[in-house]
């Protein structure tokens, strides 16, 4: 029997194509890999609500990383405890009343699976929709209830900057926050010190799986933690640069089955 290795796979831009599916070839590998023994979870920044169904499509029974670590659970186990470490509520409207100064589209805020818009957008209700949460739409500094989990913040290219390091400076012990790559420009905004990793870990020890026996694959700049902690960080073929310069090894694209090519030979599971 080979040793039992822990495979973390994000999703966007690294286990589904461009069209948001996962390839036949992906998901052939992946059943053997964990017919072999091996186990296999998603840490993701989506929330739980946009990334159930590709964990069922899966048939997936690990625990999943969503909003970048800062909501951890085991959908199949519910002992397995639920690690939810949002933002302290008068922190995020201290970053509302901040961004008044700056120039932005929308503040979103979500707690868990519900979704709060500061102003009224179409286009990004939409986008957010997935799984149905309940919308709200309103001043967040009187709207917001509750501890987010994560907030986004939609502004144009040219202010990234300067609201990031309006961050930096004011809220840098509190707040973790890093940018997404076009075709929006979004800040997205979690607890000070959560990250993949973190998540990755949790499962890690759950599953008694020593890092070098953990091998994770990611593309963007919220993959980074993750990929230095596991013992193989695999970057896509479409990663940005920062991920392949830290990365122990680089696959084909999210487009040419890159996950499944990668296990496929490490693995030997000759497919």
């Amino acid at each position: 029997m080979p040793e039992k290795h822990l495979i973390a796979l994000d999703l966007d831009g690294t286990l589904l194509k461009d069209d948001k599916t996962i390839s036949d070839k992906n998901k052939k590998v992946l059943r053997k890999a964990r017919e072999e023994g091996h186990i296999v979870m998603i840490a993701t920044g989506r929330p739980f609500r946009s990334s159930e169904m590709y964990y069922k499509e899966l048939d997936l029974d690990t625990p999943i990383v969503n909003f970048n670590g800062a909501f951890v659970h085991h959908p199949r186990n519910h002992n397995w405890g639920i690690h939810h470490s949002p933002l302290s509520i008068d922190v995020a409207k201290d970053i509302v009343e901040a961004l008044d100064s700056f120039q932005f589209h929308n503040i979103i805020a979500e707690v868990v699976d519900d979704v709060y818009f500061h102003y009224h957008d179409e286009k990004l209700i939409d986008i957010f929709n997935l799984g149905s949460p309940s919308v709200t739409t309103g001043d967040l500094r009187r709207f917001l209830k509750q501890s987010p989990t994560s907030m986004l913040i939609h502004t144009e290219e040219d202010q990234l900057d300067k609201i990031r390091k309006h961050l930096s400076e004011v809220h840098a012990e509190v707040i973790d926050h890093r940018s997404w790559a076009a075709p929006w420009h979004v800040i997205e905004i979690v607890k000070y010190g959560l990250n993949k990793a973190v998540g990755l870990k949790k499962a890690a020890d759950y599953f008694n799986i020593p890092s070098e026996r953990i091998i994770a694959f990611g593309d963007e700049d919220n993959d980074l933690d993750m990929l230095e902690f596991a013992g193989k960080g695999i970057a896509m073929g479409n990663g940005i640069a920062a991920v392949k310069n830290i990365a122990n090894d680089i696959t084909l694209s999210n487009e040419e089955d890159g996950v499944g090519a990668y296990l496929n030979d490490a693995l030997n599971l000759k497919i």
